[in-house]
């Protein structure tokens, strides 16, 4: 595989894409359905608290099933979500994460229905959420929490789709990358705010943002970091900034052994 840095700018690009292709996909989902179907179906879905879960596990590690990603291509040839996600439960995740977009990604919103069927750990459908149908399409699908990029939208956009998931019981896991992410999100007066390495220009992983954007959240949201954590280490200093929970994917999907590393991780002891 190359592992080439991307070029500035790259990340970019591809979000531009992603963006774009998101948008076909919620076309052809209004097409293909309404939205009173999807919150007809979302309402036989009684979702867990993702928050609740963080708060009752110490380190918690929300453990993500993703396939492959558009700056480090697929993540192992032997992909299989359902094992993957059993293996996350054994190894005491307190969430799972599903990434579910299917162009860039690999993902399939199939991935979250066959899980949440097998676990009841709260699961976040990972995705590019941009409109109210995908809100519905998640709560139909079995997800607890949604994601939302401020980077991909404006204030009032991110109110409209968490009054959204409120009618719905979800969550919102509220993204943020740098201080103008935040000065968005803070009009949402979220629970759940991660606090995003991945610089989305470059695809480079900065951890000196967990540090320098954690002084700025609210000390009533619970902060999630994610990117750049692969080690028990990496973990222990990020709770000490205040992060209680910790959003890790590509280095538990590559694992040998993801339970075993899972364990790791929280514990800091060879499994």
């Amino acid at each position: 595989m190359n592992t080439r840095p991307p070029e500035p700018g790259i990340g970019r690009l591809f979000l531009d894409k992603i963006v774009a292709a998101t948008r076909a996909r919620i076309a052809r989902l209004r097409v293909e359905t309404s939205l009173a179907a999807l919150e007809s179906r979302a309402r036989a879905h009684s979702p867990s608290s993702l928050a609740a879960a963080l708060k009752a596990s110490s380190p918690a590690i929300i453990a993500e099933v993703k396939k492959a990603s558009p700056s480090r291509g697929l993540f192992r040839s032997d992909f299989d979500p359902l094992a993957l996600a059993a293996s996350y439960h054994e190894g005491g995740a307190a969430a799972l994460s599903v990434v579910t977009e299917p162009e860039y990604f690999q993902g399939s919103d199939q991935w979250l229905t066959q899980i949440r069927v097998r676990t009841a750990l709260p699961i976040l459908r990972k995705d590019f959420i941009l409109d109210p149908l995908q809100v519905a399409e998640s709560a139909a699908l079995g997800a607890d929490a949604i994601l939302l990029i401020a980077r991909l939208l404006s204030a009032e956009q991110m109110r409209e789709l968490q009054a959204a998931a409120g009618q719905l019981r979800l969550e919102i896991l509220f993204e943020a990358h740098d201080e103008a992410d935040l000065e968005k999100i803070d009009a949402c007066a979220p629970a759940l705010i991660g606090i995003n390495a991945r610089n989305l220009d470059t695809f480079v992983v900065d951890t000196d943002q967990f540090a320098r954007l954690r002084a700025k959240l609210s000390a009533d949201a619970i902060a999630i970091a994610e990117s750049g954590l692969s080690t028990h280490a990496d973990i222990a200093a990020a709770r000490r900034l205040g992060y209680a929970g910790f959003l890790i994917g590509e280095t538990l999907v590559r694992a040998a052994d993801p339970a075993a590393l899972l364990r790791l991780l929280r514990d800091g002891a060879s499994a």
